[in-house]
């Protein structure tokens, strides 16, 4: 049988990097640098498609759905990076957002032998998590063909859920398996086949896109504030400082007393500053604007 994936953009031989192996550490370096500088062009070629998706994601979140990312390989390396960074970020429920690597947790660190191309397998994956309408999945494939993704997918779509395909090859299986198709077209690798270069950059900045806008829409940013960070380390501890002293106007000491009676939470402290409020009076205000912060100073 002949093998498709020679025809695919991201399979392609580029000849200006045929001789990396005899050339200067620099030259490389710059080679690889100007390959890598037309990455947010592609990305740019298709914001359209991107913020539509987007946008359909957040509806559904905002009535209670997940998101959910499925990849193989570097691009479900990408996918659990992305969804794990949501919680200490935007203080979701780690169930919230969630990345699904074919193979499972043993694939983030090292190959498993025919995971990608295990179509059942990713269909189970969704079964196993009761997908449903309210869910978003993500397919993210650079080749846009992998197997798991498409099994995924096709079971996400099946039970009513919300469903993108991520790829970076033009007319890609995913695309046509998924109601949402966005396709970087980035071309051939410095090293050929390798798509964790280009077209896993172009996945990285598309998930960057697709988790931290759908999180300004939950309302758990505050203008580019990120206000449901959990305040774990000294470094973050002293950011939530500093973010309730540049949205209250308050010194430092009524700064970090509201903070500390608030238990770290920055919205929290910011209505009591600016409401008189002690902290469950906050906390009440603030559930009573869907968590809202800028609804709760308005309100």
């Amino acid at each position: 049988m002949i093998d498709p994936l020679p025809e695919l953009s991201t399979e392609q031989s580029d000849p200006r990097y045929s001789d990396i192996d005899r050339l200067p550490t620099e030259q490389i370096a710059r080679l690889m640098n100007q390959a890598d500088a037309a990455v947010p062009d592609a990305v740019a070629a298709v914001v359209p498609a991107i913020s539509a998706a987007i946008d359909a994601i957040s509806a559904r979140m905002t009535e209670g759905g997940r998101l959910l990312y499925v990849g193989a390989g570097t691009s479900g390396r990408l996918a659990v990076l992305d969804a794990s960074e949501c919680p200490p970020t935007f203080g979701t429920d780690p169930e919230l957002v969630r990345g699904i690597i074919a193979g499972g947790p043993e694939a983030l660190t090292r190959s498993v032998e025919g995971a990608e191309d295990d179509a059942e397998a990713g269909a189970a994956a969704m079964k196993d998590l009761a997908v449903g309408p309210l869910d978003s999945v993500v397919g993210v494939s650079a080749s846009g063909g992998a197997p798991f993704v498409l099994g995924a997918v096709g079971e996400a779509a099946g039970r009513g859920a919300l469903t993108v395909g991520l790829s970076c090859n033009d007319g890609a299986p995913l695309s046509a398996a998924a109601e949402h198709a966005i396709e970087v077209v980035v071309g051939p690798e410095v090293v050929t086949g390798s798509t964790r270069l280009k077209a896993g950059t172009a996945q990285k900045l598309v998930l960057n896109m697709i988790s931290t806008i759908s999180m300004v829409r939950l309302g758990r940013t505050y203008g580019n504030q990120m206000i449901e960070m959990a305040t774990m380390n000294r470094k973050l501890a002293g950011r939530a400082l500093r973010m309730v002293r540049d949205i209250t106007g308050a010194d430092q000491e009524t700064a970090g007393a509201a903070l500390d009676a608030a238990g770290g939470q920055v919205k929290t402290a910011v209505l009591m500053i600016q409401r008189g409020l002690d902290a469950d009076g906050a906390r009440a205000l603030l559930q009573s604007h869907g968590e809202r912060l800028s609804d709760a100073l308005s309100g």
